[in-house]
């Protein structure tokens, strides 16, 4: 019993909400989830997930799960960088991305600790200006989020500036509101799909 108390005292109450929330959201999601795979299983031969290398809290690296969406020979960067994307786009794949489904496995970040639902999005491993400015100011102290102040104020439009300045000035007004208040116009958005390039 000591053992589990000093267990849960270790556990701040945002990672406690954070692994409660994808608990919850992973069995309320769970048909939507499975039917993705499925499809994913049906209309292509590589598999269902993409783990890809992300930098996380003090630039750890770690794997950061998504529905595939692109096919596995298409250049590993983020894909509003590629040169014509849509030649890589599985069947659904331009679907999952702009109602960011293809996200859903990322509950699993959250549960193991790699993410949480509100934070900068977690950068590729190579890129390496936008890793640079966030050490520069001290972003890369914080846990990357699915969502995030960034993601909300133009997301892919963003220059790399536009993004660190964004994720600053969360850093700067990071509280429970705040958070809540992001969560709330990324589903708005998401239901408009605004700010996706591809």
């Amino acid at each position: 019993m000591k053992f589990l108390l000093d267990s849960l005292r270790k556990i701040n109450l945002r990672r406690l909400i954070d692994i409660l929330l994808a608990v919850f959201l992973f069995g309320v999601l769970i048909i939507p989830i499975l039917v993705i795979a499925i499809v994913l299983t049906i209309k292509s031969t590589d598999s269902v997930l993409y783990w890809s290398n992300r930098v996380g809290q003090n630039n750890v690296i770690f794997k950061m799960p998504k529905f595939r969406t692109m096919r596995s020979d298409a250049p590993n960067m983020a894909s509003h960088l590629v040169k014509d994307p849509m030649q890589y786009f599985l069947p659904m794949g331009g679907f999952l991305r702009r109602t960011s489904l293809d996200e859903l496995p990322q509950l699993f970040s959250i549960i193991k600790g790699d993410m949480t639902f509100v934070g900068p999005r977690p950068a590729l491993f190579n890129q390496d200006d936008l890793i640079q400015l966030r050490v520069e100011k001290k972003v890369d102290m914080l846990v990357p989020g699915i969502t995030g102040w960034a993601q909300i104020n133009g997301r892919d439009e963003l220059s790399i500036s536009e993004k660190v300045n964004l994720d600053v000035e969360y850093m700067k007004n990071k509280s429970f509101f705040f958070d809540i208040k992001i969560i709330f116009i990324t589903l708005r958005k998401v239901i408009k799909t605004e700010g996706v390039a591809h």
